[in-house]
């Protein structure tokens, strides 16, 4: 029961800090777009 709590911690963290990493990006993207002198 305690293996099976920790891996969902484990699972749990990783996730959490793929999304931040995603929204991170998604963030810079929206900014570099923003910024970037319109040229397309």
């Amino acid at each position: 029961m305690k293996k099976l709590l920790v891996l969902g911690a484990i699972v749990g963290g990783v996730l959490f800090v793929i999304r931040k990493n995603k929204a991170a990006k998604a963030e810079a993207d929206l900014w570099r777009e923003a910024t970037a002198p319109t040229s397309k």
